[in-house]
């Protein structure tokens, strides 16, 4: 009879240990961080380039301290924005999101959409992000108004991304830009933008939602010298020091977040390979709103010349 009251002081050691993790997983969910990156890319003699990298606001009405951290960000003013999917949280969230990027929406910009920009976020299991999701989602699943979303991106000359190409001269440096619909959907079309990149180029750069390999693959085989990504959430529950369980993708855990060569393992001089920047991202689900050693980021990076 005696085990009985030790159960019941385990039991409850180990329901307030659950509580404490959860209040700090919900706590560290708010900490909306800036990461700053130097990629070496440019032609020796360029002018360094501030790029801000957004990706997963994941934004819902309610979060009003992320929409004003994102408007502070235009005092970073950057050169060039590029936004990697996953704005929408909720079907009201369309101004939100164009109003708390504000002054950024007149910076040079280009962007692709993610699966949450196209559907509804539902309730989920948290444990359910360590298990592999192969991205296919309910035909009754409710659509958000993404293409309101594209429309004013367009409306600010963003470039729209979505398996196509496009270019842009900043700071007179010109970059030429390839990308592909989200692949964690299969909408992405890789013959339609397969190809060697523009060599007349100062900078090739290349856009995806999802990190998927056979992307990415394609992408450097053709020649691009940075590819830039979301959707993992680094990790979003994470081992102490920021080590990843999980992708939500192919991609390895050690490459869930920030700046890394591809294919893996490539030194920066090595032909054929390309950086790739993968961002944590500012948001959650907006049901499981926890990050753990994983805080919410957004990126400048800045372009510099090649030594």
């Amino acid at each position: 009879m005696a085990l009985l009251p030790i159960l019941r002081r385990t039991a409850t050691l180990g329901a307030l240990a659950g509580a404490g993790l959860a209040s700090y997983a919900a706590w560290e969910a708010r900490q909306y961080t800036l990461r700053r990156v130097d990629v070496p890319l440019l032609p020796p003699g360029h002018a360094p380039l501030k790029v801000l990298h957004l990706s997963d606001i994941h934004l819902a009405p309610d979060q009003r301290a992320k929409q004003q951290w994102l408007r502070g960000l235009a005092d970073l003013e950057p050169d060039l924005v590029v936004d990697t999917g996953d704005n929408l949280a909720h079907a009201r969230s369309v101004p939100l999101v164009t109003d708390a990027l504000g002054a950024l929406l007149d910076v040079p910009g280009a962007y692709v959409l993610g699966s949450n920009d196209y559907y509804s976020p539902g309730m989920r299991n948290p444990l359910r992000y360590l298990l592999p999701d192969d991205g296919r989602r309910n035909t009754r699943t409710p659509q958000l108004p993404w293409p309101e979303l594209k429309a004013r991106f367009d409306a600010a000359g963003w470039l729209d991304l979505t398996n196509g190409f496009g270019s842009l001269t900043v700071k007179g440096t010109s970059i030429a830009f390839a990308g592909v619909d989200d692949p964690h959907l299969e909408y992405d079309d890789l013959p339609r933008v397969a190809g060697p990149a523009d060599p007349a180029a100062d900078v090739r750069l290349a856009v995806t939602h999802a990190p998927y390999l056979r992307v990415l693959d394609q992408f450097a085989r053709d020649g691009y010298d940075a590819i830039i990504a979301g959707h993992t959430h680094g990790g979003q529950v994470c081992l102490p020091g920021g080590r990843a369980l999980t992708t939500n993708c192919d991609l390895d855990p050690a490459r869930a977040r920030g700046l890394h060569r591809h294919p893996a393992g490539s030194s920066p001089g090595d032909t054929g390979s390309s950086w790739l920047h993968v961002s944590a991202g500012l948001g959650t689900n907006p049901y499981v709103r926890f990050r753990v050693a994983c805080r919410p980021e957004a990126t400048l990076l800045t372009f510099v010349a090649r030594t």
